[in-house]
């Protein structure tokens, strides 16, 4: 098999199944009619929400197991909640929470902080933001922690930027974030995928050969690992492409992606003296074993 073969059937096997799209939507479709009908009165309605995080992104790969969704509630319920002398923000993600136990009866459904999770047994798991709409277009959401508090949040500039970078570099820049976290997974990597979706669109944005495709990908892998691991040594924050938004990132992912670079010379090294098996081990030790042997 070519390197070029390798690389589109590793881009391949990364891509989330059919079978687990459907899932997916069959659990957000239930989450969401209940929801509806319990603070909109509305019957059997899946509207009102939006995925985000690495799904709604469309740059998860097959090892998701979190989706992440946003319940846009009515502006009545805020005023409701608002109105609490204490900790409104608490109160509403259990009403949330409570809500969703009515479809889901059987599975672990718990407020965090910010969030209502929704476990199910094969593993996947669903944290549902409940949420209400700005003119905007960015959400304000509940935050239980220290007392309660609104705080905001704005995914759509986000997932536009994402958009806008893949359409714009030849479709890379997806493959590439799907590609990093394969090394996140299978390295234990501490780096967000959050993080990852950012980096991924800067460095492609200077990256010569951004109009390229998978014959290029043993070079993309090799200078994109050199960009993470050449990131400020003591820098924990970075502002996500499109909302600006900050994105905290405390543990150091700079060590591993060094060795990640290191390995990829190997293995472009192997590549040009036609050593096809050590080639595909060391690209094997960087993303795991859904690269090909």
């Amino acid at each position: 098999m070519t390197l070029t073969e390798c690389f589109q059937t590793f881009c391949n096997n990364l891509l989330i199944s059919l079978d687990k799209r459907s899932t997916v939507a069959s659990r957000h479709d239930a989450i969401a009619k209940r929801v509806n009908q319990d603070f909109r009165g509305l019957c059997g309605s899946t509207a009102n929400t939006l995925y985000v995080g690495s799904y709604g992104r469309n740059t998860a790969n097959s090892y998701v197991s979190d989706v992440d969704m946003i319940m846009i509630l009515p502006y009545s319920t805020y005023v409701k909640y608002d109105g609490y002398k204490y900790n409104g923000q608490s109160a509403l993600l259990n009403a949330v929470r409570n809500s969703i136990l009515t479809t889901y009866s059987n599975t672990v459904v718990k407020g965090d902080g910010q969030i209502v999770e929704v476990s199910f047994s094969d593993g996947m798991t669903f944290e549902v933001l409940p949420a209400f709409e700005c003119s905007d277009g960015s959400f304000c959401y509940p935050d239980s922690n220290n007392g309660g508090s609104w705080k905001n949040t704005n995914p759509r500039p986000e997932i536009k930027a994402i958009n806008d970078a893949d359409s714009a570099y030849n479709y890379n820049v997806r493959r590439l974030c799907r590609m990093a976290r394969s090394w996140k997974y299978y390295c234990n990597v501490d780096i967000s995928s959050f993080l990852i979706d950012t980096l991924a669109i800067r460095f492609m944005r200077q990256w010569p050969y951004r109009d390229k495709s998978y014959l290029y990908y043993d070079w993309m892998s090799r200078d994109f690992f050199k960009y993470l691991a050449d990131q400020k040594e003591n820098q924990t924050v970075w502002y996500a492409e499109g909302s600006g938004q900050a994105i905290y990132n405390l543990g150091n992912f700079r060590p591993k992606a060094k060795k990640a670079y290191e390995t990829s010379l190997e293995a472009i090294t192997a590549e040009s003296e036609g050593q096809e098996w050590t080639r595909n081990q060391k690209w094997r030790l960087i993303y795991g074993y859904r690269f090909p042997d």
